[in-house]
């Protein structure tokens, strides 16, 4: 799999492919475009790289990160967080690890 193999046309809906999951570490490549989120808060670490487009990753505190292809990201267990924007040309192309 390449991870920059992408649909065609851009999803109405975000796309989730899990790539491993091993009950510990679990790697996503998620594809986004324009797409929002709800908040999160999830019990495991996330490590976030935003392969290509951009985003904002909203916190509960009010803190917001902006983030450009290339950067990086790690969310700690219980923080509340949301994707408050993504980008539709390019697409976000995101790989996620969860553990």
């Amino acid at each position: 799999m390449n991870l920059f193999d992408l649909p065609a046309a851009p999803s109405p809906e975000e796309t989730t492919t899990v790539l491993a999951d091993n009950g510990n570490v679990r790697i996503e490549r998620i594809i986004s475009a324009g797409q929002t989120s709800g908040w999160y808060d999830q019990a495991e670490t996330e490590f976030v790289a935003l392969m290509d487009g951009s985003a904002v990753i909203e916190y509960a505190d009010n803190k917001t990160v902006e983030l450009s292809k290339g950067d990086t990201v790690l969310i700690k267990p219980h923080e509340r967080h949301r994707v408050s924007f993504t980008s539709n040309d390019p697409p976000c192309v995101w790989l996620c690890v969860f553990y």
